[in-house]
């Protein structure tokens, strides 16, 4: 094996071009701003404490107290012993985010395309294709960073199966891995997930090929190398998935136990979310079109509309000021398609359609089949609801698809598979494969069809579309019908506006295939205007949504909230307790304290059913249950104000008797009247056999104290006092897979009590009770990751070695 700087250098030379280029969309990290993202901001709220901690400590929690009354961290950032993956994946990153997004989407998709075996130049147009598609930009800009890492390290996965496929197996094996690896370090499984089908689909694409070849002792050993490196790569990442998987069964994300909704009727029984929850986010049939006009359907939730709209005439009728009006037009609600929120439309690009359609008529083979079945597979289930047939199928039969919500986020597949078809309708268009007779006629056939579509649009939209939204009763009601017909003129203005937009560019791809036919442009002239032409097309629509304004100084993104006279107040309380804010939002509570709420997919399900059940309609019960001592609210005049409950239960105490129950339904309904200072609920199917006769009753008197010395997140120490054997109840979310107890410095045992809360028996006198999380998952986690690391550095150097002795051996 030779390196060759002279091969490497226009590699370099490109690669250096996507770091100016990334850095450039997102120029204003250069001057050391960060990009506001709203959910990069509640994550920074549910992972303080553990954060904190880390910083204070130089040791890792597993486990947070500051929301949704307890968790594990394991989706909450939580880094494990041995991951040298992650440390490439950093490596990799090595500029300012969300810059370093960008790059990796333009460096995965340069790698498919190089293994693809496309010229340089213009894989590198297809990385620009693919990074600039504006999906992938919007869902920067809000702060969905974990799924677009996982989206970028898409084409590297495709990049080493098509490796092993071409009988390259040790280069696809290391590669496969490495970014098999890397992909499941983004920790964005729904990602990962539908990676998986449009690897299943290349997979039968090859099959189909080797079979009418007769290659099939090729492929299955290929298939062989595929699975061997798949489960190395997840030997890499063992302990956050071994974690996951523990974890996503208690999470309500895992099979309900209860058959009752918190109204009292009855509950679809699911092994996942619910289907109504899960198509939520259902894409339009019409609203496809999205991908080739960007504001077909209006565009985003808010879009600016400018002084010179009909929503800003609207605004003065009504009688607000020019200032106010300009302020409303620059928000206004211009969707009208049928899903409850779109910040942006997912846009692929007019000219890579056009290129796409092209391909169609140019490329034959695996290859286009491989890419348009993905294609119109990812479009058919983002459908969902829309397409309740194949989306019923999926939720119903398919394992594991019922665990992800908005199923409009499989089009992340078609937004990777249109830009490859696309590229490659150059390369065919460059080729001698087809005749020019034949690029004339596709031509031909492309520009009707692309332009077509456009043209009719531009005709027919009154006739065709209504462009009333489905929040406009709302706004009809409240301002008016002359306000709705405002909205709807806008909306039909974008449309027009938009569709000439794309016949334009159409018109433009068009004439520069068609010169290049006539020879009066060079190959090089017709890269050069297409890579113009895409960065026109994706760049202008991207920077409507995501631009400089979006950055703001590091230290807002860093500490993105402040505390108000209430939270101060409540921070000079030194004891342990949990807050209910009904005021500031879900995860503003959790970056100051102990807090009932929090903002995650995937909390503790019982928790959740405890809080639907009771704290949502504020059951002061279950709030004393829970050590709720400080209660924030608003008065009838908006003012926040903090109640304090002094009725709250504390962090532990003595109860005389169970309520014993034998199912779910009555374990949680049972909490609404419990006399829970007293009492605690017990399901005995469940936790039973714990006592060694029947259910016992305690006597506790008035000198029986429990009492919390000592917490930290991942630990809690009690001292105990009673004159008699008793039953403590600890306002501490249950968990059984990681809480050790001790007692006195010997193992002991707790059990579930009041639904979601620790129980244990402690025997008379005084007693030191300690809780300690410490989860196995992690150690045999751990244990696995090193091995795999390990494993895989002697065969890195040992292929590298082979490769080098190969290389010599042909030389002599």
């Amino acid at each position: 094996m030779q390196f060759s700087f002279k091969k490497a250098l226009p590699h370099l030379l490109v690669i250096l071009g996507f770091v100016i280029v990334a850095l450039a969309y997102f120029n204003p990290v250069l001057k050391g701003k960060k990009i506001f993202q709203s959910d990069i901001m509640q994550y920074i709220g549910m992972s303080k404490q553990q954060n904190d901690f880390r910083e204070a400590t130089g040791t890792e929690t597993y486990w947070t107290d500051s929301a949704f009354a307890g968790m594990p961290t394991y989706q909450l950032g939580a880094k494990y012993p041995h991951n040298y993956i992650k440390q490439l994946d950093l490596a990799l990153r090595f500029i300012p985010r969300p810059a370093d997004y960008l790059f990796l989407y333009f460096l995965g998709f340069y790698i498919l395309l190089l293994v693809l075996k496309v010229d340089f130049k213009l894989a590198a147009l297809g990385a620009l294709a693919f990074g600039f598609s504006t999906y992938l930009i919007i869902i920067l800009g809000v702060g969905h960073n974990s799924k677009a890492h996982a989206i970028a390290y898409m084409p590297l996965v495709l990049s080493g199966i098509i490796l092993t496929f071409q009988r390259k197996y040790l280069g696809g094996f290391l590669l496969t891995t490495v970014a098999m690896g890397l992909e499941l370090v983004a920790n964005h499984f729904q990602m990962t997930y539908y990676l998986m089908f449009l690897v299943i689909i290349l997979g039968i694409a090859y099959l189909v090929d080797a079979y009418k070849r007769k290659t099939l002792p090729d492929y299955f050993k290929a298939i062989a190398v595929l699975v061997g490196a798949v489960v190395l790569s997840i030997a890499l990442n063992a302990t956050n998935i071994l974690a996951t998987q523990e974890y996503v069964k208690e999470s309500k994300r895992g099979k309900s136990e209860l058959t009752i909704n918190p109204d009292g009727s009855p509950k679809v029984a699911t092994t996942g979310l619910d289907k109504d929850y899960i198509t939520q986010f259902s894409y339009g049939i019409a609203e496809t079109f999205n991908l080739y006009i960007p504001r077909f359907m209006g565009g985003g939730n808010g879009e600016d509309v400018g002084k010179d709209s009909a929503t800003y005439d609207a605004f003065r009728k009504l009688g607000a000021t020019t200032t106010q009006a300009a302020q409303e037009a620059k928000r206004a609600p211009m969707y009208w398609g049928e899903q409850p929120i779109v910040e942006a439309p997912a846009y692929i690009g007019a000219v890579v359609l056009f290129l796409f359609v092209l391909a169609l008529f140019l490329v034959k083979g695996r290859l286009k089949w491989w890419l348009v079945g993905g294609t119109v597979f990812s479009l058919l289930l983002s459908y969902g609801k829309n397409f309740s047939l194949l989306t019923d199928f999926f939720i119903d039969y398919v394992p594991l698809y019922n665990k992800f919500r908005a199923v409009t986020s499989i089009q992340v597949l078609l937004e990777l598979c249109v830009p490859v078809l696309a590229v490659f309708g150059l390369v065919k268009l460059f080729k001698d494969e087809n005749t020019k007779e034949e690029k004339l006629k596709a031509l031909k056939y492309t520009a009707g069809i692309t332009g077509g579509i456009a043209v009719l649009f531009l005709l027919f939209k009154t006739s065709l579309f209504d462009f009333v939204g489905v929040n406009d009763g709302f706004y009809r009601q409240n301002y008016g019908p002359d306000f709705v017909e405002a909205l709807k003129a806008d909306r039909k203005t974008l449309f027009t506006n938009d569709t000439i937009r794309t016949l334009v560019l159409v018109l433009l791809s068009a004439g520069a295939v068609y010169m290049f036919l006539k020879e009066k442009f060079k190959q090089q002239t017709v890269i050069f205007v297409f890579a113009a032409l895409i960065l026109f097309d994706l760049v202008g629509v991207d920077r409507r949504y995501v631009n400089n304004d979006d950055f703001v100084s590091a230290r807002e993104v860093d500490k993105p909230f402040t505390a108000n006279a209430i939270d101060k107040e409540i921070l000079k309380d030194e004891s342990h307790f949990r807050v209910y804010d009904l005021v500031s939002g879900p995860s503003k509570p959790s970056y100051f304290h102990n807090s009932l709420t929090g903002y995650n997919a995937a909390e503790l399900r019982r928790y959740n059913d405890v809080f639907e059940f009771y704290v949502a309609k504020n059951n002061m019960n279950v709030l004393n249950l829970l050590n709720t001592k400080y209660i924030i609210a608003q008065d009838k005049e908006g003012q926040m104000f903090p109640y304090v409950n002094d009725e709250a239960n504390g962090n532990a105490w003595f109860i005389e008797s169970f309520k014993t129950v034998d199912n779910p339904n009555d374990e949680i309904l049972a909490l609404d009247k419990l006399d829970n200072k007293k009492q605690a609920v017990l399901n005995i199917v469940d936790f039973g056999n714990t006592f060694k006769s029947e259910i016992p009753n305690y006597t506790v008197d008035s000198t029986a104290t429990i009492t919390l010395v000592e917490q930290q997140p991942n630990y809690l120490k009690y001292q105990s006092v009673n004159k008699n054997d008793g039953f403590a109840v600890f306002s501490e979310v249950y968990y059984g897979n990681g809480w050790k107890t001790i007692i006195d410095g010997k193992e002991a045992s707790h059990i579930r009590v009041d639904y979601t809360l620790r129980g244990m028996e402690i025997p008379e006198g005084k007693h030191t009770i300690e809780f300690k999380f410490d989860p196995d998952v992690v150690k045999t986690g751990s244990t696995i990751t090193l091995a795999g690391s390990l494993l895989f550095a002697l065969l890195l150097v040992g292929g590298l070695f082979y490769e080098f002795k190969k290389k010599k051996e042909t030389i002599a």
